[in-house]
Parts: C-alpha cells; structure tokens; sequence
C-alpha cells in the first residue's frame, strides 16, 4: 500500500525552515580560529535532517546541495580540514541556495540554476584543500575523569534532529556526531551512509554486539567528542521534552476572533443591564462582573497563543551585519538585548523589513571605517545595539549604532536642494526626521547598499501602518538611535469614545496626551494654518472633526467643545470633539475586508449597543488636515 506524503509536505517545509535558520546563526556565531566541535556536528546534523526529509519526498535538487554541503562538513567535524573563512562563507551560501530551492517547491519563486551549479563548485573546490600539518583542531567537550577514547558502543544512534519524529527518545547509548537512524560505527562516512538510506523510512544497519566489559573494570557506556564520559551507575533519566503542537496560524486567527465576538457579547450583555431595574440588576450584576473577568482572562490566554519572542526577528541580524560589513571593509558587531520580550506574530512579521533597512543604514551611513574610527579615538569595531523591552500598552524596539552621527548641516543642505521648507530655526528633532522623506539620501555614491533614497520612508510608513512611531536620537561623533514605539498587538485597542454630531468614534488611547476644556482666549486664527490652540504657550493646530468628516456638529460655538491632545510622528494635534463617552477595550474590525476603505480610519468595532464605531487613524488625519489648510491658503 502507498502512502501519499504530500499530506506531510507543510510539516517537512517548517521543519527544513527551522533547520535553516539553526544553521545559519551557529555559522555566524562560530569562532574560525577556534570552532566548537558541539556547533560543527549541529551544523551537520541540520544539513544532514534536511537532506533525509527532502530525499524522503524525493526534493532531489535539495538533496544534491546538501550532500555536497554535509561532505565538507563531515571532513571538519571529523578534523580532517581546518575551518577557514571561505567555508563559513560558502556554508552561508549553501544555505541560501537550500531556502531558495524550499521556497520553490513551497511555490513561492523559482530556482537560479547557476547560483546552485556556483554554490555546489565552490563547495567541492574546498573539499579538496588539504589542511596545514601544524592546525590546531577544533575543540571539543572534554570527558570528565577518562583519558583514554572510549570503544563505539552498541545501538550507537544518530542525532536528534532529522525530520518528523525529533521527540522519540534515542536509546541508551545514543553518539552525537551519527547521521543515520542506525549507524554502525563512528567511522562510518557520508558516502556510506547514502547507501544504506538516509531519510525517514531508511533500512536499519544490524547493531554491532558490544564487546565484553570486565566486572571489576565496566568500560564507559557512552563517550563521544560532544558528552563526558559516563558509567553505568552514573546515568540518569533524560529530561521530559517540552510537550508542544504545531497549530497553523489559520485556527489561532479564528480563535482570536471567535473571543472577540464574546467580549463584544459581553459588553452588550453589560449595556442592556444598565437599564433594567435596580432590583433585577443587583441580581444580575454579581454574574456580569464574574463573566467580564473570565472574558478578560480567555482574551489574555488566546492573545498570549499569538505572541513570539522577537528573537524569531533579531536572529536573522548577525548574517545581516556580517555580509554588509563584510562588503563595505568594516569591523562591526551587532548586540541583541531584550530577545525574549514577546510581540504578536503579525507585527513580528511586518517589523523584519523596517529593522533591516534600518540596521544597512547604521552599517553604511552610521558606523565609520576603521581608519576613521581610530582617527577619532574609537576602537576600529564599531557596535550596532538592537534592544527590546515592555513600556506601558507598547513594544519599544531601538536600534543604536555608536557611528559617526547625523551631520545637521548635510541634512539641511541636501533638504534645501530637494525644495523642501526649511530653516535654521528648525529643532533637532525636526531636522532629523526630515531623513524620512520619500527619496531623500546624505549619501554622496550611489552603491548596491544604500544611496537611492529609498528604505527609511518605507520604515516610516510600514510603521504607522502598524499603529506605530518612530523617533530619532543622534549626536555627531557619538552615534545614533533609532526608537520605534508599536502596540502590542493589532486584534485589541484600549480606545477613548468620543461623540461628533451624535456619531461615536474611538481615538486609539496610546496616542492621548490630555484632554480639555477650552476658552476663546486661546483659539487663534492663522493664514495657512487653520486655527491654532494655545495649550500652556505652546500653539497645537486644531483640527475640528466634523470639518473633516463634512458632517453637522451638535456643538456649534468652538469654546464649548472638547479638545483631545493627541501625539503622532513628534508632533501634537488638538481633535475638536463633542463629547467624550469612555475608555473602552475594543476588538478591531477591517475595513477594507467588510466595507471599504475609508480615509482617516484604521478600522471599526463593535460597541455594547450594537452599534458600529470607527477608530481614528490619527497619522492620517494630521496629514488630511495640514493638506486642507494648504488647499485653504
């Protein structure tokens, strides 16, 4: 009977994926001077997890890149090369070429032949460099208390990273560095091993009976280049694997919003008790603070499904730094902190892009030569810091370089010859966010890196796409940070009600500044500018949401409204509002999947009385607003 294992291509795809990124943070992350044994035989037994699975569905082109690339590794991780640069380099591209022929049979591009043919002659011509006598070989993990190499036990059994069945516990005497499911000996080779199969459903190798072992001198058990010798008497219990399931992003998403109908049954639940009778509600009141706990509480678990450390991100930024320094003669290195600060999957997703323009910038533009670093009394490595942490309601992710800094007269220079409206008057602030206009760029030659103008205004506008800011910090000389403030999560807004001729809107509650009460006193009229708020000697412009939204205030007379003080991009905007209702946790709806897209609003919710309110995109309406009062002068 044939079994289809189509059904397990999705599983395989995932698996290879994770293998990948295994790889390629531990080449980057290895010493060539001095590698790990441990980090030699993961890296192979990556390569080698991937080439089973992909000759299992029979992925041959898969299969021909990764023998080739676990035949070279299996000469190192048995010391007979010597590591060097061009072979992690090689490794890298290996990698790529792998991701590349994954993302083709995933249906999502289609494969460079002579990339493959130029990866694979690149890897067969360092296989035959013969290593230097004197090299010193790679380290490894020393066995506690033996001198001596222990004899290869019986049932000695290959690594646990190949394919489908990763948590089966290995039996007793389990060997590191093997590479089939039941390898013979440690002496075995990559070539051997293809004979005898090497995926899932391989022919088992009979074990090889363990030799005699003297009572009053038991031999070890189990000794490999990775684990310290162990006896029989010394072993204990492997550790519980994590219990853990692979659920497709697809159920989750449905999930998140099968509790997002159930708070907006709540709070209807909540709003038509408000108007029973005091009797019959004090009864009911009990169940409905009981049911708004639990409600609150199912939402926080199934959003907490969603969340992933943002190190699934900041991984792949060490390859990142290592290929552009490598390719602009500098010596950088990237810090991470704050790796296990969790973010939803969907802004984990959109955040990759924005970072990585980001991080070439701070490489091209920020960090100096070395030549010029030393000249200025730094150390010739310069240093990238990628930090994330918690701050209220929000994720602040910073990226910081200790580089040269942004030079304010080149900014100001280049924004003059571009025509935008300048000045001298202009803050820092100000100044430095003129960096984001679309096209702009400081860079004298145009290269493969950066220079076109094109990436920092694709980092602004991805980031306010996701309800979120970016602000720059810089000092010349010193270096520069970058800090990008985004919501937690895009399902659930903390939002403000207000009321605008008898309609509710929600103004997102991260954005709120102050709200108040004004005075003639402080209104003021200017040419081209609309009216201006005086808030403590400061003048906000002041936008009245009813002009925007072409629609009859109940509050005619400006004095009598209320302003809401909102902060988007560094600036502050005052919304002119009826009447403000309440703080609400809200479920967000799109738009544009169930109506259309409508301008100034970043979406709709559901309210307690059953009645649709839209959230403000306040980004949008500031723009909308200083567009009309240019129209206007």
């Amino acid at each position: 009977m044939s079994i289809d294992l189509s059904q397990f291509y999705q599983v395989f795809f995932e698996e290879a994926a994770e293998h990948l990124a295994s790889m390629e943070s531990l080449l980057v992350a290895l010493d060539v001077s001095d590698p790990s044994m441990d980090d030699l035989n993961a890296i192979f037994r990556a390569a080698h997890s991937i080439k089973g699975g992909a000759g299992t569905f029979g992925f041959n082109d898969m299969t021909e890149v990764t023998h080739v690339l676990e035949t070279l590794l299996d000469k190192l991780r048995k010391q007979e090369m010597v590591l060097t640069d061009d072979m992690v380099s090689a490794f890298l591209e290996a990698g790529d070429a792998i991701s590349m022929q994954l993302a083709a049979h995933r249906g999502e591009g289609e494969v460079d032949q002579e990339q493959i043919k130029a990866v694979c002659a690149k890897l067969e011509q360092l296989s035959l460099v013969q290593p230097a006598a004197e090299a010193t070989p790679p380290k490894a993990a020393k066995a506690k208390g033996s001198k001596k190499k222990a004899a290869p036990a019986a049932l000695a059994v290959a690594d646990e990273d190949y394919g489908f069945f990763d948590d089966i516990p290995a039996p007793a005497a389990a060997v590191d560095e093997g590479y089939g499911f039941f390898d013979d000996t440690p002496q075995q080779t990559a070539e051997q091993d293809d004979k005898q199969g090497y995926g899932f459903f391989s022919e088992p190798t009979p074990p090889v009976a363990a030799p005699a072992i003297a009572a009053e001198k038991p031999a070890p058990l189990l000794a490999s280049a990775a684990h310290p010798t162990r006896r029989a008497a010394d072993r204990v219990a492997p550790p519980t694997p994590e219990s853990s399931i692979r659920v497709s992003v697809e159920k989750v998403d449905q999930l998140i919003n099968l509790v997002g109908e159930l708070v907006i049954t709540q709070a209807m639940l909540a709003q038509s008790a408000s108007q029973l009778d005091e009797t019959v509600l004090e009864r009911l009141q009990n169940g409905l603070n009981q049911l708004d706990r639990n409600t609150r509480d199912i939402q926080e678990a199934v959003m907490s499904v969603r969340m992933l450390p943002i190190s699934f991100v900041f991984s792949r930024f060490p390859r990142v730094v290592r290929d552009v320094a490598s390719k602009l003669n500098k010596k950088v290195e990237l810090k991470t902190l704050g790796e296990t600060t969790e973010l939803d999957k969907g802004l984990i997703e959109k955040i990759a892009d924005p970072l990585t323009h980001l991080i070439r910038n701070s490489l091209d533009h920020g960090i100096e030569s070395p030549e010029k670093r030393l000249a200025a009394g730094k150390s010739e490595h310069g240093t990238i810091t990628l930090n994330a942490f918690h701050q209220g309601g929000s994720i602040v992710i910073e990226v910081a370089d200790d580089g040269g800094g942004l030079n304010r007269g080149k900014i100001l220079s280049k924004a003059r010859e571009r025509g935008l409206p300048v000045s001298d008057e202009m803050s820092d602030q100000q100044v430095w966010m003129l960096i984001f206009e679309a096209g702009f760029s400081t860079a004298d030659v145009i290269t493969d890196v950066s220079g076109r103008g094109v990436g920092m205004d694709v980092v602004k506008r991805n980031i306010a796409d996701m309800g979120g800011r970016v602000e720059l910090d810089s000092a010349e000389g010193v270096g520069t940070r970058t800090t990008i403030r985004l919501p937690l999560t895009l399902a659930i807004l903390d939002g403000l009600s207000v009321a605008v001729a008898g309609q509710t809107f929600i103004v997102p509650l991260g954005a709120i500044v102050e709200s108040l009460q004004i005075t003639q006193d402080d209104l003021k009229s200017v040419s081209g500018e609309g009216h201006l708020l005086r808030v403590r000697g400061e003048y906000l412009p002041l936008v009245a949401l009813h002009e925007i939204f072409n629609i009859q205030p109940t509050v005619t007379d400006l004095s009598q409204g209320i302003v809401v003080i909102i902060e988007t991009e560094g600036r502050k905007t005052a919304l002119l509002v009826d009447e403000l209702l309440g703080q609400h946790q809200v479920v967000i709806k799109s738009l544009e999947s169930n109506f259309r897209k409508v301008p100034g609003m970043s979406g709709a919710t559901i309210m307690g009385d059953g009645k649709v309110a839209l959230i403000l995109d306040v980004s949008a309406l500031d723009a909308r607003h200083a567009a009309r009062a240019r129209q206007a002068a």
